[in-house]
């Protein structure tokens, strides 16, 4: 008895030193943001007097009404030669605020200093962007948080998969953008390989319901993109619009199709656990339940959730085009012509994860019954 609460309180103890932990770095992540100007190389200046100086009302050819505005920003230099110092700026924005920002006091900028201040305490310059560290930490703290008081040791693996993965995949396009002549398919083939296996393995452990739901996720993943491809080819891709794609100094379809490859499995790795949990928790209440009773509850559980993923998916690549729709229909483009512009890639990403959702179902399914069987006959 005396051992069981020795152990409770040491447990007990680890979790307050880690939440004590934890509460450290919050603070000093957020007092380094908000002092690091010595850091950059740029000219940080913060906003410490803004005034309007002038407001003009704007109407197109299609009655599309917007305003001009213009302000004259005082600043405070933060960091190098001219820290101190008081800079003076102009900046222009309008109420849509589409490429231009409206600033306040308290705004932290990126700036270049005129050459011709030399010996002036009040310097002009040019503003360039907005410092956002502090925000985004701040929301990084958030996203943290949430994830640890929802998932406690699972979400502190989820973050740590997520910073593995982001690792991995700028590591990925560091390959393909310092040597072209190398397949984007096959580093983005090896990164989803990596991706599935350490996020799966670090947030479920070593099981067969992980192994399970990495063999599917796998299956799943490579089976639609084939699928996709196929498609694409015997169609000679008619109908997919890549205009927003014609910066890019790479083979555009390439950069698609491995777009298609890592947007569909995130969806495809959450129907592969889902599958696997579910088949596992029924065999694990109840170990003599009919194979015939997991498949039927399986694929009822499959029904139920192919129709939501998809249109999750669907969802999250359609908003990404409204703000171009209204452009296109607010200057009385066609509605056709409007949405095969805009919404031709989307839909093809949407349709390509819809693919691998449905396939990953039966695939799921009949993987974790083959562990489950091999399961049944160990014990």
């Amino acid at each position: 008895m005396n051992s069981m609460v020795n152990l409770y309180k040491t447990i007990t103890l680890k979790h307050k030193i880690f939440y004590i932990f934890i509460f450290l770095c919050f603070v000093a992540s957020i007092v380094f943001v908000h002092n690091n100007y010595s850091f950059y190389e740029r000219s940080i200046a913060k906003v410490i007097e803004v005034e309007l100086e002038d407001e003009t009302e704007m109407m197109d050819g299609f009655e599309n009404k917007d305003s001009l505005f213009k302000q004259h920003i005082i600043a405070e230099i933060k960091n190098g030669k001219e820290k101190g110092n008081q800079i003076h700026l102009v900046n222009e924005y309008s109420t849509s605020k589409a490429y231009d920002y409206e600033f306040h006091v308290g705004n932290e900028l990126f700036v270049t200093i005129d050459a011709n201040n030399e010996g002036n305490t009040n310097l002009t310059g040019t503003i360039l962007e907005v410092k956002r560290d502090t925000f985004l930490m701040m929301v990084a703290w958030i996203f943290i948080f949430i994830l640890l008081l929802v998932g406690k040791k699972q979400g502190l693996f989820s973050i740590f998969t997520l910073v593995i993965n982001a690792v991995i995949l700028s590591y990925a396009l560091d390959l393909y953008l310092n040597k072209p002549d190398r397949s984007l398919l096959l580093i983005c083939s090896i990164g989803i390989i990596l991706f599935t296996v350490i996020s799966l393995l670090l947030v479920n452990g070593l099981n067969e319901k992980t192994y399970s739901a990495i063999i599917a996720t796998l299956l799943g993943t490579f089976v639609s993109l084939a699928a996709a491809y196929l498609v694409i080819t015997i169609t000679s891709g008619n109908g997919l619009r890549y205009e927003e794609l014609q910066f890019i100094t790479r083979p555009y379809k390439t950069v698609f199709m491995a777009g298609l490859f890592i947007g569909s499995l995130g969806a495809v790795m959450d129907v592969a656990i889902t599958m696997s949990s579910t088949i596992f928790g029924l065999y694990e209440k109840n170990n003599n339940i009919p194979v015939k009773a997991l498949v039927k509850s399986g694929m009822e559980v499959g029904r139920d959730i192919m129709g939501t993923m998809t249109n999750i998916l669907f969802f999250a690549y359609i908003s990404g085009s409204i703000p171009l729709l209204i452009l296109y229909f607010k200057n009385a483009s066609p509605l056709g012509f409007t949405l095969n512009m805009n919404l031709s890639l989307e839909l093809a990403r949407a349709l390509a994860g819809g693919i691998g959702i449905a396939l990953t179902i039966p695939i799921g399914l009949y993987t974790t019954i083959f562990f489950v069987n091999r399961k049944k006959a160990r014990v």
